[in-house]
């Protein structure tokens, strides 16, 4: 098998994402990576879910651990008989796809197919955890294709020696961008909001961003209207968390506000990934509110007086007018027009 994570950075190599050995999942702490490199060890699936509750692993991390998490499932039940054993993956499955509300849907994805895999090994009389885990892997390796292919969309707008804006931590399609960047020598440069509470712009995005060689420039999150003019910022762009088929857009809390200064200054805006069948409209997403005292405080430290209140929504939605372009594997769709998407072959992507 040829890896997908070839040229990438550090925390982009699949063992560094979530790693399924020896009957325990080690998965990367990005809530204090780069300041250290420190690995969460799980010893069962329901730690792995709550490592994804907690934020362990973020942006796409989760969809790895989740597989790595049903192969430690399946280690848990070696011993137990055909029907026993499926009965508990499937209730692993359940605990892992819903550590998260907002990406619960996608989560989902991820664990039916280790459950099929699982059923499909039983038949075989193969190891169970060994062929979830593989099966994980060829995930990671097809979601890291599909992401290449993206990317090449993705990078025809960038303008040679442009300024690229990001927003949180796009994983995958951020290492892909820039890695099919540096293969076109586009020479751009980034400038990275940093995505409070947790930072993972600061932490994540720039640190991928300079891993592979680019001049990278982290701002705090009040400043990316000033910065497009000042910058001459030329493109901004976004993962997602959830693409519904009307347009609308859930990402990291703070993107809505960056389009909305997009638009402002005429500056595109690009989001990536697939749009989401399990979501034909807003409506059918719930948006996940954390814990609160986590706006009071930065990186661990209290900002605020006792009884100030906080206000932590994880995610916004991004209205269809605000979009200029779905970028996906198959090309750049309107917002307006993502049922087209669906008209040819869609690959299996989780």
């Amino acid at each position: 098998m040829i890896r997908e994570d070839n040229d990438l950075a550090f925390m982009l190599q699949y063992e560094n994402v979530a790693w399924y050995e020896d009957g325990k999942v080690k998965i990367l702490d990005r809530r204090i990576y780069p300041t250290k490199i420190e690995f969460v060890t799980c010893n069962t699936h329901q730690e792995v879910a709550k490592a994804i509750a907690d934020m362990v692993t973020q942006s796409a991390g989760p969809y790895t651990a989740a597989g790595m998490g049903m192969a430690l499932a399946a280690y848990e039940c070696r011993h137990m008989g055909k029907n026993e054993a499926i009965e508990y993956l499937e209730n692993a499955a359940y605990t892992l796809s819903n550590a998260r509300p907002t990406t619960a849907s996608r989560m989902k994805q991820v664990t039916e197919g280790c459950l099929k895999a699982a059923k499909t090994a039983f038949d075989e009389g193969k190891q169970v955890d060994e062929a979830i885990f593989l099966r994980t892997i060829d995930s990671l390796n097809r979601r890291y294709s599909t992401m290449s292919e993206v990317a090449k969309y993705l990078v025809d707008m960038f303008p040679n020696k442009g300024s690229i804006m990001t927003q949180c931590f796009g994983e995958t399609i951020v290492g892909t961008m820039l890695r099919e960047a540096k293969a076109r020598d586009k020479d751009i440069k980034l400038f990275v909001p940093e995505t409070r509470p947790y930072f993972q712009g600061a932490r994540l995005t720039a640190s991928v961003a300079y891993d592979q060689g680019f001049d990278t420039t982290v701002i705090t999150d009040n400043m990316p209207a000033f910065t497009m003019v000042t910058k001459k910022i030329d493109l901004f762009t976004s993962a997602a968390d959830a693409i519904c088929l009307d347009g609308h857009v859930v990402n990291k809390i703070g993107t809505y506000q960056i389009a909305i200064a997009s638009k402002y200054h005429e500056v595109p805006y690009f989001v990536t990934g697939i749009p989401d069948k399990d979501h034909p409209s807003i409506s059918s997403v719930t948006i996940e509110e954390r814990d609160a005292s986590l706006v009071l405080e930065a990186r661990g430290i209290k900002n605020t007086l006792e009884g100030v209140k906080g206000y932590y929504p994880s995610f916004d939605i991004v209205p269809p007018h605000l979009v200029s372009g779905v970028v996906t594997d198959k090309g750049i769709y309107t917002p307006y027009d993502l049922n087209r998407y669906f008209e040819t072959k869609v690959e299996e992507f989780y």
